[in-house]
């Protein structure tokens, strides 16, 4: 498996694993209430479910599985960048609700995936070909 899936799906499983975290805490408050500022753990659970751990996963599986030529990977910067844009995006947005400037860090956050998602498909983009050529 190359280092950039095994980076992508390590990462989606610490995520996972912080996500479970969140929530098993959130359900925890529905039977034991807790402090009310539990709930601000709300989107960070949610976005590391959502695109920390089934992002990554996807982008991690698709770098590995797309077909290659002969055995070149092409250019695997963009990935790269993307591995590191789709992480610092999931921590902007994830810690918004605890730093000043909430709505700022949410936008860089979501700005950083998007740029993420156009970064790996640019690297993808040219593996991605008709059957038989």
């Amino acid at each position: 498996m190359p280092r950039l899936s095994v980076w992508f799906i390590r990462a989606a499983l610490f995520h996972l694993l912080l996500g479970f975290t969140f929530g098993m805490i959130l359900l925890w408050n529905k039977g034991l209430p807790l402090p009310p500022q539990v709930w601000l753990l709300l989107p960070a659970h949610i976005e590391f479910l959502l695109l920390g751990w089934t992002m990554q996963l996807a982008l991690g599986v698709a770098f590995w599985i797309l077909p290659r030529f002969q055995t070149l990977r092409g250019n695997t910067a963009p990935a790269w960048a993307a591995f590191a844009l789709i992480n610092l995006g999931v921590w902007l947005v994830a810690l918004a609700p605890y730093l000043p400037l909430t709505d700022s860090l949410r936008l860089a956050g979501r700005l950083a995936e998007g740029t993420a998602a156009c970064a790996f498909a640019v690297h993808a983009w040219p593996r991605i070909k008709p059957p038989g050529i």
